[in-house]
């Protein structure tokens, strides 16, 4: 008898152990964070500092005692840029983790992969990264540029300040750089350019050999009018496209580049002497000068343990984002996403470039646009900054299938795709191929 009370006794002792959670605090006392961001493939090397600032965000807000009185977990999963794999990992992280929102993706073909999914189980994403507009859903907050907030004010700024007249459009191939360069082929074609002073290519993800690819500009730029890139090239593609440039003696007194994906991390991988002078277009540099960037940038050196990690755009968002999530949150008293999804119109934060961004109604932030020039250190020189925050315009005026459309989630219209001409919310609006 006394050695079955024994066992019994045992066996109660084991069932009460596995019944604990590891850290010594309920399921209850946690609030999960997905982190939904490619660790390995062509994206890494875009997607994996965002991965780091979401950690050191969710370390810094642990510190200052968690949310709602509980402790904040990162869970973080790598999608490979693989993008049917996004949306596999989205529905883990929705239905077998319970997050209470996502902060991820990178290319809108891994967001159009996902969006479905966080529409269906009801999750919350935020999107940090400059993207083509023509979509707003419940269901994800844009917190990275739409069109009006990047590309048109770089086309504006080489116009007006460069005096280009002959446009080379290149792009990676897919829906973000085909809608952007959509977009702005008819905004160009607005403005008066012709048809035989546009030229659009695309190349795979990936893209290494531009030999071929940079004669071509360099033939398209010998016309006798002054020519510009429009670079919508994404991942790693950029690291051999601009050492090609560099090889053909192509220079941005020449014929300058504007890139919409290259920010400090992607330089840091290359020589950028020979690149110097060319641009990128962001709502945030490294090199703005204000307290709130120093403040962060001290805090990023110091999480990541090395003075020469960088800081970048699409880090910004993330850092908009995540606070407008923490004060949506206190303010709904709740991590319910109906609620969340509410509380957040109307959020303000500062932003780290000076003043404050606002989650607008179309789930679109108020953000600065600044032309930036590369130097030689990486970093980039502030030669344009727009006098107030522009709010993002998430269906293009350019474009006939859109420019009739707004989105506004405030009840009672609680609609991505209204139609002002028709009174009417539409279906999911024009799909970009």
């Amino acid at each position: 008898m006394r050695n079955r009370f024994q066992k019994i006794l045992a066996t109660l002792a084991t069932a009460a152990t596995i019944a604990l959670p590891a850290a010594g605090a309920s399921a209850q006392d946690v609030i999960k964070v997905g982190i939904l961001h490619s660790l390995s493939g062509t994206m890494a090397i875009s997607e994996t500092t965002l991965k780091d600032v979401m950690l050191m965000l969710i370390e810094e807000q642990n510190k200052k005692g968690g949310l709602l009185g509980k402790k904040l977990e990162a869970v973080v999963v790598d999608p490979a840029s693989n993008w049917p794999l996004f949306a596999e990992k989205a529905r883990e992280l929705l239905t077998k983790d319970k997050v209470a929102a996502t902060f991820g993706c990178w290319t809108s073909v891994s967001r159009k992969s996902v969006l479905p999914v966080f529409e269906e189980l009801n999750g919350i994403l935020f999107y940090p990264v400059q993207y083509e507009g023509e979509e707003s859903s419940r269901n994800i907050f844009y917190t990275g540029a739409a069109p009006n907030q990047q590309a048109i004010p770089a086309v504006d700024y080489l116009m007006e300040n460069e005096g280009v007249e002959r446009w080379v459009l290149e792009g990676t191939d897919y829906v973000y750089p085909r809608t952007t360069n959509k977009i702005l082929e008819a905004y160009l074609k607005a403005k008066g350019v012709k048809d035989e002073d546009i030229s659009v290519n695309y190349t795979p993800f990936g893209h290494s050999d531009w030999q071929t690819r940079v004669a071509d500009i360099k033939k398209f730029g010998s016309a006798g009018k002054k020519t510009a890139v429009v670079s919508t090239i994404n991942g790693d593609a950029n690291v051999p496209f601009y050492k090609e440039l560099a090889n053909q003696g192509i220079k941005a007194t020449d014929i300058p580049v504007v890139a919409f994906s290259v920010g400090e991390e992607e330089l840091a991988g290359i020589d950028t002497k020979p690149l110097v002078g060319h641009l990128a277009a962001w709502n945030y540099f490294q090199s703005v000068d204000t307290a709130e960037n120093n403040d962060f940038i001290a805090k990023w050196k110091a999480f990541t343990k090395n003075d020469k990690r960088v800081t970048n755009d699409p880090m910004e968002a993330h850092v908009i984002g995540f606070n407008m999530w923490v004060k949506a949150v206190e303010k709904a008293g709740s991590t319910d996403p109906d609620a969340v999804i509410d509380a957040l119109i109307g959020v303000s934060v500062p932003n780290l470039s000076g003043g404050y961004s606002t989650m607008m109604p179309n789930h679109h932030i108020t953000k600065p646009v600044l032309i930036g020039e590369i130097q030689e250190d990486g970093q980039f020189s502030v030669v344009s900054q727009t006098p107030g925050l522009v709010v993002g315009d998430e269906w293009s005026d350019y474009l006939d299938g859109s420019k009739d459309l707004i989105a506004d989630w405030r009840a009672p219209l609680s609609c991505g795709n209204f139609n002002v001409k028709t009174g009417k919310c539409g279906g999911q609006g024009p799909v970009a191929q």
